[in-house]
């Protein structure tokens, strides 16, 4: 979870991330009863039906009856509603409790819920290069660096570890979340066949490529973050930290989506 984007100097207002960084608008005796919280939930509703390109603030007002002035008494612009939407679903994201199972189970309980959500709410992947300031997104960045902390990742690795983990679960989701839908047995067939004919070419993907086999996202989530955290491993092992203990594979909670 990278919540490094936040650009220094100037800012042009209503920019993105710039709702979490200036005070929430004071609630004069003549504002309007809509919460910010209604906003919100329905912003993600019509995210989740429709995706970010619908999103304008006239169609938001029109869905929550009101009129667009009213609105902007608690957003700014569409890049609030999308900041504010974006950190809403993470509360999604289940922080695990520490139940002493090893921080490996429980870095990958946490990326297996970040992975859930956003696959349940497909649009939130391409958003993900915005500021994340946001409460619940900085609430489970802290838990993932400070996990990453405790098993023995410090410096450089620290950065990488958390990166490596962040980037690998936004762009498995964002290709999950993107893949056509209605990609049938005829358009793998053709896959296949065109490997097939061009083996020469390309013998690697023509014999093991991902095309070549039924996708099974689940499995092939698992067995990559397995791998990525063998190598986390590997690191804190080589620079003596305290990693070892409760170290399995933590491959649980990764196929929950």
């Amino acid at each position: 979870m990278d919540t490094s984007k936040v650009e220094t100097g100037k800012r042009r207002p209503g920019a993105a991330g710039e709702v979490w960084l200036r005070p929430p608008a004071r609630r004069g005796r003549d504002a309007p009863p809509l919460s910010r919280e209604r906003i919100v939930e329905e912003a993600v509703a019509l995210l989740d039906a429709e995706g970010a390109d619908r999103l304008t603030m006239r169609r938001l007002a029109e869905r929550l009856g009101t009129g667009s002035t009213t609105l902007y008494w608690h957003v700014r612009t569409k890049d609030d509603v999308l900041d504010l939407a974006l950190d809403a679903i993470f509360a999604e994201v289940g922080i695990p409790s520490g139940s002493g199972r090893g921080w490996r189970a429980d870095i990958t309980a946490l990326i297996g819920g970040w992975r859930a959500v956003l696959l349940r709410h497909p649009w939130s992947a391409a958003l993900l290069s915005r500021p994340m300031l946001g409460p619940n997104v900085l609430a489970r960045s802290e838990f993932l660096y400070a996990t990453l902390l405790e098993a023995g990742v410090t410096g450089p690795r620290l950065t990488a570890a958390a990166y490596g983990l962040s980037n690998y679960v936004i762009g498995s989701g964002l290709m999950q979340a993107t893949w056509p839908a209605d990609t049938g047995q005829d358009v793998r067939g053709a896959a296949r066949e065109h490997l097939r004919d061009n083996r020469k070419r390309y013998p690697a993907l023509a014999a093991h490529g991902p095309l070549v086999v039924e996708g099974d996202w689940d499995t092939g989530f698992a067995l990559a973050l397995t791998w990525l955290l063998d190598g986390i491993q590997a690191g804190i092992t080589e620079a003596g930290g305290a990693g070892g203990s409760g170290s399995g594979d933590g491959t649980e909670g990764v196929t929950r989506a």
